[in-house]
């Protein structure tokens, strides 16, 4: 049986948000990283999903909810699977261009940052949310 198969699995989903960089900047585009007081770590935006919710949906809803922006969905990146407090945990992912919109401090994100894909990678917190910012390097982008 897999994670997905049980239905004590938390499923969530989110995006690895992304916009264009300054001519200059190494690939082409910055990617948006957000801080979560509650765990004082960063990631790119994601949320559990409500109960009968599209995957996609819910990862276009939590980057609007963290971010403040509106998200163009792409190409979806690999499921990302572990253990959140003794739970099993299936988040899924998509590439995202942002749209418009503009950020707003909340009790559960109170900064967002869009930096070069180096210097997100450096700066994500859990290594398997790294992995996500080279597929996204090698992903086809509109």
């Amino acid at each position: 049986m897999s994670p997905a198969d049980d239905d004590t699995t938390v499923r969530a989903a989110g995006c690895v948000l992304w916009r264009p960089a300054p001519q200059a900047a190494p690939h082409g585009r910055e990617l948006c990283l957000v801080h979560r007081p509650k765990y004082d770590d960063w990631s790119h935006p994601k949320g559990k999903l409500k109960p009968g919710e599209d995957p996609l949906a819910g990862a276009l809803r939590e980057v609007a909810e963290e971010t403040g922006y509106a998200a163009v969905p792409g190409a979806e990146l690999t499921t990302v699977r572990y253990l959140a407090n003794g739970r099993p945990k299936e988040v899924r992912y998509w590439a995202a261009a942002a749209g418009t919109g503009a950020f707003a401090p909340s009790d559960e994100v109170d900064r967002i940052l869009w930096l070069p894909p180096e210097a997100a990678r450096a700066r994500l917190t859990q290594p398997r949310d790294r992995a996500l910012v080279d597929e996204l390097l090698t992903t086809r982008l509109p």
